[in-house]
């Protein structure tokens, strides 16, 4: 015959027993995720505080942050009662077949440790890669994020991007501002010339060494191009770029040069 109280008996001790050890575990989670949120945070102001390289502040902050998850997982299984080599073994294995899965995403993180490695940009440059150009306003564990003129917001996988050619507009402090100018055969160059150098020298923005310089680019029977080099600091270029050619229109205009 059944012994149905010995099986409740059975079954009363394996709820307490195994109960009591979930909830302890469902402490931990709870104050661990609590911990892990304030110790994160912590590390972010640090690292803003002591002059950390806003580049590396967000993906040395997710990478503390998933570290200290993976901890805390294995915290509160070996309390449930699962042997923690166990659960390592079997994570190793589910971490091949996910990583064999995710190829592309192995790749992104590849990507994004070989960009804070060699640095072929900082937050804050204005870049072009793979037909975009903005200025970086994140670079995350998987991607970079870079805002448009326009205020658009692209996200580039890093793997890809570590293997592109990007052009950085922000590593030399100064740029150089090329413009072409188009006047009749039939003016005075000199004169255009100079005209054009007058407006260079009065422009503060525009520096000085290198001087200006301006150029025949290319002659025809109708039309000359004049080529306009001039040095600015980059974040003054477009500023310079669009102001001279409001003050190039009203000055030929003034001095008759069509």
């Amino acid at each position: 015959m059944i012994d149905f109280s010995r099986i409740s008996r059975t079954i009363t001790n394996y709820v307490v027993l195994y109960g009591m050890k979930i909830l302890v575990a469902l402490l931990i989670l709870v104050v661990g995720l609590w911990l892990i949120k304030r110790i994160t945070n912590f590390l972010f102001r640090l690292m803003e505080k002591r002059g950390v390289d806003p580049s590396l502040i967000p993906f040395l902050h997710n990478i503390a942050n998933i570290s200290l998850r993976i901890l805390l997982i294995i915290v509160v299984i070996s309390q449930i009662g699962i042997e923690a080599t166990s659960f390592l073994a079997i994570l190793g294995s589910a971490g091949i077949a996910i990583g064999l899965a995710l190829q592309g995403s192995l790749s992104n993180f590849a990507g994004g440790v070989l960009l804070l490695t060699l640095r072929p940009f900082r937050v804050g440059d204005f870049i072009e890669v793979q037909g975009q150009s903005g200025k970086v306003h994140l670079i995350n564990i998987f991607n970079t994020v870079i805002k448009t003129g326009d205020n658009k917001t692209i996200f580039i996988p890093n793997g890809p991007l570590a293997s592109s050619t990007i052009i950085n507009h922000d590593v030399e402090e100064n740029r150089r501002v090329d413009m072409k100018f188009t006047i009749a055969a039939t003016n005075n160059v000199n004169k255009a010339k100079e005209v054009l150098f007058r407006i260079a020298a009065r422009d503060t923005r525009i520096l000085k060494d290198p001087p200006p310089k301006v150029v025949i680019a290319e002659m025809s029977a109708t039309e000359v191009k004049l080529l306009v080099r001039v040095w600015a600091h980059h974040s003054d270029y477009w500023e310079v770029f669009y102001n001279m050619q409001e003050q190039v229109k009203e000055e030929f205009e003034k001095e008759q040069i069509v």
